[in-house]
């Protein structure tokens, strides 16, 4: 079955938490403060130009989130979308979550005469992620970070 891929709304606010309390504990080894987080991720809800969560839906059911957060970019007179807080539950991973997810954001800013690009950074360590951002053609020879540009 496809992915919904969709904005999430405030009442997946503990959801979306639980994803990225789970995922500094994985990649990083980081147990976060679970108020701050909330706090956090409740603030892009209450500001959407501090970004917006996207979430990935399988059966009705959540199984990964990625933040949008906007960066303008005076050398092209638009914005490129840096992809955040990427999190797919352990159960869907290998199975095209996530490239569902940035062939639908990379469509939209196909499609966009304001959107320039998709930008990502990785813990060097994860090379995993590498591997599946290479795949989708992005590549780190800029800035020593993973880019996608129109």
């Amino acid at each position: 079955m496809n992915t919904i891929f969709r904005h999430a709304t405030l009442d997946e606010l503990t959801t979306l938490v639980d994803f990225q309390l789970a995922m500094a504990l994985e990649t990083e080894g980081l147990r976060l403060h679970k108020e701050t987080v909330e706090r956090g991720v409740s603030a892009v809800f209450e500001d959407s130009n501090k970004g917006q969560y996207w979430i990935a839906e399988k059966n009705s059911q959540v199984v990964g989130n990625l933040l949008i957060i906007p960066e303008w970019s005076d050398w092209r007179n638009g914005s490129v979308w840096w992809i955040h807080s990427v999190y797919i539950t352990p159960k869907y991973r290998g199975q095209g979550v996530f490239r569902e997810m940035y062939n639908a954001l990379k469509a939209t800013v196909e499609a966009s005469p304001q959107l320039f690009g998709l930008r990502l950074y990785v813990d060097q360590s994860n090379i995993n992620a590498q591997k599946v951002y290479q795949q989708l053609g992005m590549t780190s020879d800029h800035y020593a970070l993973f880019e996608w540009l129109k």
